[in-house]
């Protein structure tokens, strides 16, 4: 059993997501200068590929992506150690910004883009390699969070999830 840490890198990009979140919804249209949208490139908010990791679109959701970052930060952290978390989380999350950004941009389908779950999305890809005996249900469940929300009508960034996924694969296919 894995005994618990308290200041892991894990815990810490988590508190400081929290952080960012109260100072999202403090600050008056916090949720479009931090979250990734149309401003990136017409309003020069160069910020927004990696404050929108640190976005969040209510409490719920942000509940739900620390409570997940938790499992899985947590996991690679303690197996792989904590320059492979960072990177991942942090170069996987950034390219999945700009990669969504694009998608949007090739699609004319601009949003605005928060949360975690783009770069939570890399580290499920690179468990999902790492762990053929987790593969198969990783797999269910980034198409169920991708694609389920849509079945009722809310809104999420599913190419962000599948975006996120690919590149936690690819960057774990180069890392081995």
């Amino acid at each position: 059993m894995q005994n618990f840490k308290l200041k892991t890198v894990t815990n810490i990009i988590i508190a400081i997501t929290v952080f960012m979140y109260v100072v999202q919804i403090s600050i008056p249209n916090g949720t479009i200068y931090m979250g990734l949208n149309i401003y990136f490139i017409e309003g020069s908010f160069w910020w927004q590929p990696l404050s929108t990791m640190f976005t969040h679109h209510g409490i719920g959701h942000l509940l739900m992506n620390m409570f997940v970052l938790f499992q899985f930060g947590n996991l690679i952290e303690d197996y792989k150690g904590k320059a492979t978390l960072l990177l991942l989380y942090f170069v996987g999350g950034l390219l999945t910004s700009l990669l969504s950004f694009a998608y949007m941009d090739l699609f004319s389908a601009y949003a605005n883009l928060g949360g975690a779950s783009g770069a939570i999305s890399v580290l499920f890809g690179y468990v999902a390699l790492v762990d053929k005996y987790q593969r198969k249900g990783i797999f269910i469940w980034i198409m169920l969070i991708s694609f389920a929300p849509l079945l009722i009508g809310l809104p999420v960034a599913w190419y962000a999830h599948l975006i996120g996924f690919a590149l936690g694969w690819i960057i774990g296919m180069i890392k081995k």
